[in-house]
């Protein structure tokens, strides 16, 4: 259990497990069965960095691998493309968006860094200097806080001005009331349209304020969840059973804690 094993060693292992000799669950996945997994490990990724803990980042980067080696192998069965291909193409890619390293091009700054980077980017897909297809060139399966920034900055840099704080939130204030009467009206499609387009707002005031909407709402949870414990657990050591407290008296818990 204290072998080293190196990349070569490590796709053999996929490989076999998708052998007819292998496990019966991996050889039935597909590059479809696998999406969920991808996103739940890149996730996992995720938490472990925010955690600061790089024992179980070590691991879960392990997990991530795992998704990108049942990939390539799934394509290389079916002739699409192999691991080395994978590796060879961002190879190729790292080296020619990074002309100030591999190249001749200077860039002191991450500023001209970037620049050159969307410049490159530029010449190499079609669709970046396309309006329509550059805005639509954004991925549906993100979340979709990240999806409808990425969306807005797209707009923003064909022309569409962003306005002001103070208009972005009249335009909240706008929705909420559109939305306010879509439900005393009780139409539940219109209701699930309106409650769209108030979110879309307000990711359009993260834009303007220049902040990262995921990461608010990440810490509007986190401070939810603590909240929700303090709220729970008094001090005093007594859990309340919170389906028994009036929602006057919950109110008046939540507002205690503040």
């Amino acid at each position: 259990m204290d072998k080293t094993y190196s990349f070569n060693e490590f796709m053999d292992i996929i490989r076999k497990l998708r052998s007819k000799e292998g496990c019966p669950w991996d050889r039935e996945q597909t590059h479809e069965s696998l999406r969920q997994c991808l996103i739940e490990e890149a996730y996992e990724v995720i938490e472990a960095i925010n955690n600061q803990d790089s024992k179980n980042l070590c691991e879960e980067l392990g997990d991530l691998l795992l998704q990108v080696a049942m990939h390539s192998v799934i394509a290389e069965e079916t002739g699409e493309f192999t691991v080395e291909d994978v590796i060879s193409e961002e190879s190729r890619k790292m080296i020619r968006r990074h002309p100030h390293v591999f190249g001749n091009l200077t860039a002191d700054s991450t500023k001209e860094v970037l620049k050159n980077w969307e410049d490159i980017k530029a010449l190499e897909k079609s669709h970046v200097n396309n309006p329509e297809q550059d805005i639509k060139s954004v991925p549906k399966a993100l979340p979709a806080l990240i999806r409808a920034r990425k969306v807005q900055e797209k707009a923003v840099k064909y022309g569409l001005d962003p306005g002001s704080p103070d208009k972005a939130l009249d335009d909240i204030t706008k929705g909420l009331d559109i939305l306010r009467k879509a439900i005393e009206i009780g139409e539940k499609s219109r209701i699930i349209n309106d409650f769209g387009n108030l979110l879309f707002q307000m990711i359009k005031l993260s834009v303007v304020l220049q902040i990262n909407a995921e990461n608010s709402l990440t810490n509007a949870i986190n401070q939810f969840i603590n909240r929700f414990i303090d709220v729970l657990y008094p001090q005093e050591g007594n859990g309340h059973n919170l389906c028994a407290v009036t929602a006057h008296k919950q109110e008046a818990l939540w507002w205690e804690k503040n």
